[in-house]
């Protein structure tokens, strides 16, 4: 006879824990203490199994009459239920483990291992933490394309939209990765593609005009704001290197009597150790910030600790308050103004210049021959040009540049 709501509230505690059958294997187990629990018995190749299914009244008669169809659909299919159920559970437990967040660091740190560049890691970070608490906090089998879209929008509604891009491609990486590590079945953002606004290209703000780069030297010099953020500005127009390779730097990669920088593979955009060769010039310059951050640590420390790096809108900032607006002049912007002028004095040859701005080659025996053959080059350019530099910043005439043709 099937139970009814009535029979199991009547349903009392007895020396003995008892069972109401109701039906198909479904019954209720009435314990000495009065509990009532949900209990069906099946058989699976001919072995008599018992799946717990909750207790009343949190679990209704309906509700557990429900599952217990269920249970008999997938016995009739061949799964046995207390399988499933306890697979159920280690998947969920798992999938709380693996949430996105955790997986994003995870892929992160294996960059960080395979030589990822200490400022590509740290935008990386900050990519990831675009994305908001919510989404990582989601265990990343759980998120869908309209989820990622919408962390987008609210990205691309700020204007941000090259921002959005990048997480966008980033988020699909650490999609990838871990569908490769087994914990993800496809990648989501695959549907995305097309979805997003494309950015307007970016350009770096950069003077590359001779008589304009004498006007920026004097007016870095007479720069009235921090000695640490001045030298910053001052070095950056002679070693051109990429600002985030400039504000990373360490005392322990700098040679000040050999004349030389040694930035590691892990801080270069290439993920290529790159030798800085540093002009009488630069050393000085060098020499005075020692007297301020010196001798250990980083060259350029943050004003707040000494532990982290100067902050990336540092340089800007001081170009801005020297009233040179980012459509004029950036920290990128030296490097640009460098390979200009360099390569229209027609005094030294294409491929010492890239070596010397650290630009990648594809061809490795190529670019292992140049590093070897341009160095006595390189080191003659980084004298050349803080000379030049020097030239310009007293404001005298400027001497044209030779034919290329008189070499």
């Amino acid at each position: 006879m099937a139970l009814t709501d009535t029979a199991i509230r009547k349903a009392k505690g007895r020396e003995k824990e008892y069972k109401l059958a109701d039906g198909g294997g479904l019954y209720l187990l009435v314990t000495p203490a009065g509990g009532r629990l949900w209990r069906l018995k099946y058989r699976v190749d001919g072995r008599e199994k018992k799946l717990a299914i909750g207790s009343y009244p949190e679990i209704s008669l309906a509700d557990a009459r429900r599952r217990r169809d269920e249970a008999r659909e997938l016995i009739a299919a061949g799964v046995d239920p207390s399988r499933e159920k306890q697979q159920a559970k280690h998947r969920a437990k798992v999938n709380a483990a693996n949430t996105f967040g955790e997986i994003a660091q995870e892929f992160i740190d294996k960059r960080r291992r395979e030589g990822l560049s200490t400022s590509t890691a740290d935008k990386s970070e900050y990519y990831i933490s675009r994305m908001g608490p919510a989404i990582a906090r989601l265990p990343i089998s759980e998120i869908t394309a309209p989820d990622l879209l919408a962390v987008l929008r609210r990205i691309e509604a700020k204007g941000n939209y090259e921002t959005a891009r990048r997480v966008l491609q980033l988020a699909g990486r650490v999609f990838r990765y871990a569908v490769a590590t087994a914990r993800l079945a496809s990648d989501p953002s695959r549907d995305l593609r097309g979805a997003l606004t494309s950015p307007q290209p970016k350009h770096y703000g950069a003077i590359i005009e001779p008589k304009r780069a004498g006007e920026l030297l004097r007016a870095i010099d007479g720069y009235e704001g921090q000695a640490i953020t001045k030298i910053a500005m001052q070095l950056s127009a002679n070693v051109f290197v990429r600002p985030g390779e400039l504000r990373h730097a360490e005392w322990g990669e700098i040679d000040l009597d050999g004349g030389l920088w040694t930035i590691p593979a892990d801080k270069m955009k290439m993920r290529r150790p790159h030798q800085v060769p540093l002009s009488r010039q630069s050393v000085e310059l060098l020499r005075q910030v020692h007297e301020i951050s010196g001798p250990s640590g980083y060259v350029f420390p943050s004003i707040r600790t000494s532990m982290r790096p100067m902050s990336e809108n540092t340089i800007n900032a001081g170009l801005r308050r020297l009233g040179f607006g980012g459509d004029e002049m950036t920290a990128h912007g030296f490097r640009a103004m460098a390979s200009t002028l360099l390569n229209e004095s027609g005094r030294w040859h294409p491929d010492a210049i890239e070596r010397a701005l650290a630009h990648g080659d594809e061809d490795r025996v190529r670019a292992a021959y140049h590093r070897g053959a341009h160095w006595r080059e390189r080191v003659a350019i980084a004298q050349w040009w803080s000379d030049y530099l020097d030239q310009l910043r007293k404001g005298a005439d400027i001497v044209p540049f030779p034919d290329r043709e008189a070499g």
